[in-house]
């Protein structure tokens, strides 16, 4: 993933690709403060499962900054937001679409033998684990709520 992303900086760079470019560094930029913050636990630098679940992150917030944009009447910040996540994109894997997490959780569910809002917690720890970056976790964790409930 990181040689993904060095790759993708150098191409920017040659193509003088501004915008792309930024969207780089910021992502990046991030990736070192994840590494720096578990230095400090005594942890190892970040792993790919992490690098997606912070790009996921990332798209996140520029989605609700552009909404936030959009009620605001400021539509060129709200552009510049989305052409953002146009970007980190790329570095994430295909999204799930609702059938494939609605049939993957009830895998789960029938796996771990969840049977209660009480082991909400272990089925959303193994989705985590196993769909880092390929689905919106707060969406599933409403799914997972109406299967077990």
């Amino acid at each position: 993933m990181r040689d993904q992303l060095a790759a993708a900086l150098k191409d920017a760079m040659k193509s003088k690709n501004a915008e792309r470019l930024s969207t780089v560094r910021l992502i990046q930029a991030a990736i070192k403060d994840r590494d720096i913050a578990n230095r400090g636990v005594g942890k190892a630098e970040a792993s790919d499962d992490e690098i997606l679940q912070l790009l996921a992150k990332m798209v996140k917030q520029r989605e609700e900054s552009a909404k936030i944009y959009e009620e605001n009447q400021r539509p060129e910040l709200a552009a510049k937001e989305r052409a953002e996540i146009l970007v980190i994109q790329e570095f994430l894997p295909k999204q799930l679409s609702q059938s494939e997490v609605r049939s993957n959780i009830a895998e789960i569910i029938a796996e771990t033998g969840a049977s209660g809002a009480k082991d909400m917690g272990k089925v959303m720890a193994v989705l985590k684990e196993r769909f880092a970056g390929r689905m919106d976790f707060s969406k599933a964790s409403a799914t997972v709520k109406e299967l077990l409930g």
